[in-house]
C-alpha cells in the first residue's frame, strides 16, 4: 500500500484552479492523482483529454496561465511534435498530461499509475488508493540439477592418466617449418615425415 503524503495548501489551491480551469475549456476525463507516495518526479498529475489538436492547445495555454498566474515555474513542456495528440506541461509538484481520445487510450496512464490515489474532484481530498489485487502464486518448475562437477586431486589426475591409453599421433605429420636439418631436433623432427613419405 502506497503511503500518502499530506498535501500542502498552495497545492491544493492551484489544482482547484487548474481543474476548474480545464473544465471551463471543456477538458474531458478530467482527473487528478496524488502520485507522491509512488513516484518521486511529482506529487500530482493531472490527466484530461482534448477532442483535437487545436483543443489540447487551447487547454495548454490555459494550464500556462493558471500556472503563471499562481507564479509556479514551469519545469518543462513538451507537444511530442505535431499532431503527436500528447502534451505534457511539468510544474514539478503538479504535471499536467493532456490527450487526445486516442492517445489517451493508447498510452493509458491511469492504468500505469493505477497504485496512485485518485483526488475528489469536487473536495479536493485524497481518496484511498485501490488494494492491489491479490494474484494466486505460481508454483516454479525448475529442470533437475546438473551433477556438480568432481574435483580432482592431483592424486587421482595422475592415477587417471595413467590409465587412460596414450594418445596416437597423427601418420602424415610434417615439420612446421624446417629448411634444412642441422640440428638432431631437426633432424628427429623431419623423420617421421619421411617414413609416411616411404
Amino acid at each position: 500500500m502506497s503511503t500518502v503524503s499530506v498535501p500542502d495548501l498552495p497545492t491544493i489551491s492551484l489544482l482547484r484552479t487548474l481543474v476548474s480551469a480545464l473544465e471551463d475549456k471543456k477538458a474531458d476525463q478530467l482527473k487528478v492523482l496524488h502520485v507522491s507516495g509512488v513516484s518521486n518526479i511529482t506529487d500530482y498529475l493531472v490527466l484530461a483529454t482534448g477532442n483535437s489538436e487545436p483543443h489540447l492547445r487551447a487547454l495548454r495555454i490555459e494550464a500556462e496561465k493558471v500556472l503563471d498566474a499562481a507564479k509556479v515555474k514551469i519545469a518543462g513542456m513538451e507537444q511530442g511534435g505535431f499532431n503527436s495528440g500528447w502534451t505534457v506541461v511539468d510544474a514539478y509538484q503538479v504535471m499536467v498530461h493532456l490527450f487526445t481520445p486516442e492517445q489517451r487510450q493508447h498510452y493509458a496512464l491511469d492504468k500505469l499509475w493505477k497504485d496512485a490515489a485518485e483526488v475528489d474532484l469536487k473536495t479536493f481530498e485524497t481518496k484511498a488508493a485501490a488494494a492491489p489485487k491479490t494474484v494466486a502464486k505460481k508454483t516454479k518448475v525448475t529442470a533437475p540439477k546438473k551433477a556438480a562437477k568432481k574435483k580432482v586431486t592431483p592424486d587421482k589426475a595422475k592415477a587417471m592418466a595413467k590409465k587412460s591409453p596414450p594418445k596416437k599421433a597423427a601418420a602424415k605429420t610434417k615439420p612446421a617449418t624446417v629448411v634444412k636439418p642441422k640440428s638432431k631436433v631437426a633432424k628427429v623432427a623431419a623423420k617421421p615425415a619421411k617414413k609416411a613419405e616411404k
